[in-house]
């Protein structure tokens, strides 16, 4: 099976941190030992791939944020993980003055250019330590891989790359220019690693034509220089031929609105949303113990505790896209299983007399020695799975007591009836009026799902008196400023119909969590099981990929950087042949919502697809609910 996105990027990390060789398969041999210092954004980049111990394993005795105040260590190499920014740039030359370190090998994440070199070539000659300076190397590592198949711009310093940025009525053309050339460099750095030239759809017209333009032509340009094409070494290094390409599919956050506000029930996307999480790091509130003694304060800070999701926890893996139930099932299965195991270890202990166990026992003694035995050795494995059932045992409370204080369960429902078109169990304004349900973001949330999948715009009267409601309630009403006018002058806006074919059903009470006694108390929350349904970026993908003719798609531009003559976008090739593989990007912020829907889509497909997901910053909805607010503010 072809190595996934993130493993390509994890190779080449590793390949740099060896000092750009090769990686040696041989656990005998000692690796050379290094500094790391990095980037703010080198740090989001390495974080969520690679742990302090496989850091350790690839020598890296230190790592280091560029700008902080750092010792000399005068006899060891230094790996430098940068961006080539001109503040970035000066902080090097500092640290050739300083002589910090033995040796410079210096890895810029994008492309650095002719006048950053000339600055560090310059520095070496003042100091004299142009033998220090080892490699240096354009990485084109400048995106952040969260998942196998899900990769965002921007963690930190996202600003730039945000909706808000891109849409702001004051924006610069030099400013936009500066915010699209960004994401032209990333979303470059991607097609780079996974080393692959894909054919490019977009719709006309917004960011996503411009991105797509932009991107032609730099990969245009670099397959020109044959000599120094970056996807002809990665091509010959994969060593796999691929006959059909990938189409990737860039698209306008502006799209679709209503999934960024949406209300979730799937285990990833409600932790993105509820609680914090930020690059597979969740973390929590750690509630004190019931029984305790000395309880804290009530005005003291409540003290945090802080998760890694990592690619290795197999019960995130399975059960990060099924529906909150589900998973709490889940954890009270996994919970009897990790007990079972452990009354056999006491039962096996006693039995050979270590606890108390009487005469009957001694017959069972050789049997029981050698279960032991292999129950001891099974027991390092066996404290690793009870510190993950700890974790999503605390994760996922902590989500339930999110859950029952703010009724989500009831706002995922009743959004999913918006958006599927079938008739509310409540209406929209009792909602609004309940002081027990929800934040005052929720139901500014609810009501906004609500205006967007209206099939027609809400009568004057009518509004205003949503209107007042919500302000009544503590909403902020600058968003119904923005999306007031987003639907006016938005395409896709005009199509509600976009949106249906969803919906939930609700299934047996949580029989499972009550048999067994379960500290998950579910009382009054909803078993909801999603339908299946496509969100509508995930029906623009279904268009493309199958060839279906759809006016939401037909008029979308193709560019093909392989074809010697430039395109205009404009001329569609008439191969109707389907695709199997498709990067989705949306520029303007995307969530864990879309990206599961898509998996869920291609798994689905009677022919496997396989469709990457990637966005210019991961926001949940009250971070996007915020720039909508702001851009309201500013009409």
């Amino acid at each position: 099976m072809a190595a996934s996105m993130r493993e390509k990027q994890i190779v080449a990390l590793k390949r740099m941190l060896n000092l750009n060789g090769p990686l040696s398969k041989s656990s005998s041999v000692e690796p050379v030992w290094k500094v790391l210092v990095y980037d703010r954004f080198g740090q989001d980049i390495i974080s969520p791939l690679l742990s302090v111990r496989e850091l350790r394993d690839l020598g890296i005795t230190l790592h280091l944020v560029l700008h902080s105040d750092r010792d000399s260590i005068p006899d060891v190499p230094a790996v430098y993980f940068i961006m080539p920014t001109e503040e970035n740039v000066q902080r090097i030359c500092d640290d050739f003055r300083n002589q910090l370190y033995e040796s410079y090998y210096l890895n810029f994440i994008s492309a650095v250019s002719r006048q950053r070199l000339e600055e560090l070539a310059s520095a070496t000659l003042q100091v004299g330590c142009t033998t220090q300076i080892s490699k240096v190397f354009d990485q084109n590592l400048n995106f952040i891989s969260v998942e196998d198949d899900m990769f965002v711009l921007r963690h930190q310093n996202k600003e730039p790359v945000s909706y808000y940025a891109l849409n702001r009525a004051e924006a610069k053309d030099t400013e936009i220019e500066q915010s699209i050339d960004t994401i032209v460099d990333s979303v470059f750095a991607v097609c780079v690693t996974i080393g692959v030239v894909p054919v490019i759809r977009c719709p006309r017209g917004q960011a996503a034509e411009m991105v797509a333009q932009k991107l032609d032509k730099k990969i245009r340009e670099n397959l020109r220089d044959t000599r120094n094409s970056l996807f002809a070494a990665d091509s010959l290094q994969s060593g796999q031929i691929s006959f059909q390409r990938p189409v990737l599919i860039i698209l306008d956050r502006s799209i679709d609105l209503a999934t960024m506000f949406h209300h979730t029930w799937t285990y990833q996307a409600l932790a993105h949303d509820v609680v914090d999480m930020k690059l597979n790091r969740v973390t929590i509130e750690d509630p004190p113990p019931p029984d305790d003694p000395h309880p804290p304060p009530r005005n003291q800070p409540k003290r945090k505790k802080t998760y890694d999701m990592n690619r290795s926890d197999k019960f995130w893996s399975v059960q990060k896209g099924n529906p909150f139930p589900s998973v709490a099932e889940a954890v009270q299965e996994e919970l009897e299983s990790y007990r079972s195991s452990e009354d056999e270890v006491k039962r096996l202990k006693s039995a050979m007399g270590l606890e108390g166990a009487d005469d009957d026992a001694v017959p069972m003694l050789t049997d029981a020695t050698a279960k032991l035995t292999s129950a001891v050795s099974s027991l390092p494995e066996l404290l690793e799975k009870k510190k993950l059932i700890d974790m999503h045992t605390n994760i996922a409370m902590a989500l339930l007591n999110q859950i029952k204080d703010r009724k989500l369960d009831m706002y995922f429902e009743m959004e999913e009836r918006m958006m599927s078109k079938t008739t509310l169990d409540k209406s929209v304004m009792e909602v609004i009026n309940d002081p027990e349900a929800g934040s005052p973001d929720d139901k500014l949330r609810l009501f906004l799902i609500y205006y967007i999948c209206s099939e027609s715009p809400l009568p004057e009267l009518e509004f205003n008196s949503y209107s007042s409601a919500l302000s009544d309630a503590g909403c902020d009403l600058n968003a119904l400023k923005y999306i007031r006018r987003w639907r006016t002058y938005t395409k896709a806006a005009a199509a509600p119909s976009q949106y249906g074919g969803g919906g939930t059903k609700t299934i047996g009470m949580f029989s499972k969590l009550v048999s067994h006694g379960s500290q998950f108390v579910m009382e009054g929350v909803k078993n909801l099981v999603v339908k299946k349904h496509k969100l509508p970026i995930t029906r623009i993908v279904d268009h493309v990929m199958e060839m279906k003719s759809s006016p939401d798609t037909d008029d979308y531009r193709y560019f093909d950087p392989k074809l010697i003559r430039v395109n205009d976008g404009s001329f569609v090739p008439r191969n109707k042949s389907t695709v199997n593989e498709a990067i989705v990007f949306i520029v303007g912020g995307g969530n864990y919502i879309e990206y599961q829907n898509l998996i869920d889509y291609a798994r689905n497909k009677t022919v496997p697809k396989k469709v990457t997901y990637g966005c210019t910053d991961l926001v949940n909805a009250n971070q996007f609910l915020k720039q909508i607010c702001v851009l309201g503010s500013e009409q």
